[in-house]
């Protein structure tokens, strides 16, 4: 996908850089796979605030994407790639030889008309499923599972892919986005191709009414607050370190704790 620029008509178009999607589907989505979506602007069961800074947007349908890809060998065919509000890349809709349809991830170069396939051993094709221990090193991969039967958890934002770097006694090392080595059992899935849209990191909203469409409030920083209400309020520009309004540390800080998964990484994130 190719980036768009305005003609400054208006202020707000003057910084403008959008993403063309002139060959997407302009219609609505699949009924069958849709459905509404109700708001939390960043609380949980009990109504108090969790994650600051949300609320308002525009409202939006959930497209299911099937990020398991368990329908197997069985072809698809691409009918259309749609725009989906509540990711950044672009997914497309798969009409399976059977009558079934499902939504994927929609990887780079994957054109409408082409056939798609989940199966433990496949073509190595853009959007064709297959598990890791039976993918060529080197080829990139998005979608890719953690654990066996999960669905894919890794690589699934816009242009973001997975390198697979070699096997290790039934594991297969992978180098992440983050450029972290992790090692990964075979017998999980990963989607051939790197994720759509990767020109998604390019495009400028130009206005904060553009944020405000997203369902983004507006964040005060915390050198204009007082004291009382932040620790970096009521100073200059520096002389504390970053934390949070509650005084945890931030901006550095490592946060990942001891998981069970820390044994699989060979090499960490730089």
């Amino acid at each position: 996908m190719a980036l768009k620029q305005y003609n400054p008509c208006t202020s707000s178009q003057r910084q403008l850089v959008n993403i063309d999607r002139s060959s997407l589907w302009k219609g609505g989505p699949y009924r069958g796979l849709s459905w509404g979506l109700s708001k939390n602007s960043g609380r949980n069961n009990l109504g108090r605030i969790t994650s600051r800074h949300r609320g308002g947007g525009h409202k939006r349908l959930y497209r299911y994407v099937d990020f398991l890809r368990d329908k197997t060998g069985v072809f698809g065919e691409v009918v259309r790639l749609e725009y989906d509000p509540n990711r950044t890349a672009f997914i497309a809709l798969i009409k399976y030889e059977d009558g079934d349809f499902s939504y994927i991830l929609s990887p780079n170069n994957l054109k409408v008309g082409d056939k798609v396939i989940s199966d433990e051993m496949t073509d190595v094709k853009p959007g064709n499923c297959m598990l890791l221990k039976n993918i060529p090193l080197g080829t990139v991969v998005h979608n890719v599972e953690i654990k066996v039967g999960r669905g894919g958890q890794i690589a699934r934002s816009a242009g973001n892919s997975v390198q697979i770097m070699g096997r290790d006694e039934g594991k297969v090392i992978l180098r992440l986005p983050s450029g972290e080595v992790h090692l990964i059992r075979g017998e999980c899935k990963a989607t051939i191709g790197e994720v759509s849209n990767a020109d998604h990191q390019n495009r400028s909203y130009s206005k904060a009414g553009r944020i405000r469409w997203f369902g983004e409030r507006p964040q005060t920083r915390g050198i204009a607050m007082n004291p009382v209400d932040h620790p970096h309020g009521g100073r200059a520009n520096g002389g504390v370190h970053p934390s949070t309004p509650w005084g945890l540390c931030t901006k550095g800080k490592k946060t990942r704790r001891n998981k069970t998964s820390g044994k699989y990484i060979v090499r960490r994130r730089k």
